[in-house]
């Protein structure tokens, strides 16, 4: 036990002594929750929007004037023929046009229906499908308060009601991307800081010789080891405990449940990213080929955990492969604790995979490590 403890003292002595490392593990993973809380959104704003109106009347000024106080678009243009303002959307200066037919007034007065034309830049296929919604939502509007203008007192008893919804919006009910988003970015940074400060590392002692002077010391493996990763799993909670507070203090994110939950579960999932870091860098020689492997790695494993999209979504092959996939069921865990409040029983399945996982990985990690006597 003694021989672990001083390899421990001397990692954080290591890590401490590092100045390139110190910005990595303490400025690095704040700068990045903060921006990318801010940046990473789905959210579709500031649409650029442009019409042509054939009408001019009282009617369809009444239709712009919805989507100018909408705050999802911006009017930027007023084009006096369709041509021209295709040839704005080709250049990339408008993403949507709407064209009001001539007799646009005259056909609601009399036929009490009209049709407009929208074409939208739909390039980024699903930023187009929310823009159609949007305009979808706002002709609904423009068709209800129409209808209030349009029809006689005998005609708005024959109509047809409205069916009317309230919804109700559990766990998030300010509809804040930023809820959603901000637990997966925690999850995000923890992996990346300690996957790769674990396997740089201990490959950094490969290229300044330290590590064969280690191997050759009557030093147990499994004590070199555990001296080795243990500073980063240290690390990986005080990652943890500095991205809870800034998603509390910055972005006012709500926990509800228990965090002792979280941090039970990210003992075990720490354990997963280290055995990979310290399987990586078994197999590589110098800091650069640990960046990329684990790089490489982890883009897969961002990718398809359901951070950004939805797994279901997904093909089924990929949905399969997912199951395999570690950061998947960390951002699962954090979201359930975080914003639902789930208990020890909810996030049994997910933590069962993960102490599987870390058992394998340290498993192949212990076996892989070479050491010399």
């Amino acid at each position: 036990m003694k021989t672990i403890l001083y390899i421990i003292q001397k990692e954080f002595r290591q890590i401490f002594r590092n100045k390139g490392m110190l910005p990595i593990i303490f400025i690095l993973p704040i700068l990045q929750l903060v921006i990318l809380s801010n940046a990473a959104t789905f959210e579709i704003k500031n649409i650029k929007f442009s019409y042509v109106d054939q009408d001019k009347t009282s009617f369809s000024r009444a239709l712009i004037e919805k989507f100018d106080a909408s705050t999802y678009f911006n009017v930027i243009a007023d084009f006096p023929s369709k041509k021209e303002a295709n040839a704005a959307m080709a250049k990339g200066e408008v993403d949507v046009i709407l064209e009001i037919p001539r007799y646009f007034e005259r056909d609601l007065l009399k036929q009490k229906r009209t049709d407009i034309s929208v074409a939208i830049n739909a390039i980024d296929g699903a930023a187009a499908g929310v823009e159609n919604v949007y305009i979808n939502q706002i002709v609904q509007d423009f068709n209800k308060k129409a209808k209030v203008a349009l029809y006689s007192p005998s005609d708005v008893v024959n109509t047809t009601k409205d069916i009317v919804t309230i919804p109700s919006f559990w766990y998030n009910k300010t509809l804040n991307y930023k809820t959603f988003m901000v637990p997966g970015i925690l999850v995000l940074l923890v992996t990346m800081i300690t996957l790769f400060l674990s396997g740089m590392n201990i490959v950094r002692e490969k290229e300044i010789g330290t590590l064969e002077q280690m191997n050759v010391t009557p030093i147990k493996k499994y004590q070199f080891i555990i001296g080795k990763l243990f500073p980063f799993w240290i690390l990986g909670f005080v990652l943890l405990t500095v991205g809870l507070t800034i998603a509390k203090v910055v972005f006012n994110i709500p926990i509800i449940g228990n965090l002792g939950l979280i941090y039970f579960y990210t003992a075990f999932y720490l354990l997963v990213v280290l055995g990979m870091g310290l399987f990586i860098s078994n197999f590589t020689d110098t800091q650069q080929q640990a960046m990329f492997i684990s790089w490489f790695f982890v883009v897969i494993f961002i990718l398809m955990s359901g951070l950004f999209t939805p797994i279901e979504s997904m093909p089924m092959w990929a949905q399969y492969i997912t199951e395999f996939n570690p950061v998947k069921y960390f951002v699962q865990v954090t979201r359930m604790v975080m914003l639902k409040g789930a208990h020890f029983n909810d996030i049994l399945p997910q933590l069962t995979k993960t102490i599987i996982y870390a058992l394998i990985m340290n498993g192949l990690a212990v076996w892989s490590y070479q050491k010399t006597t």
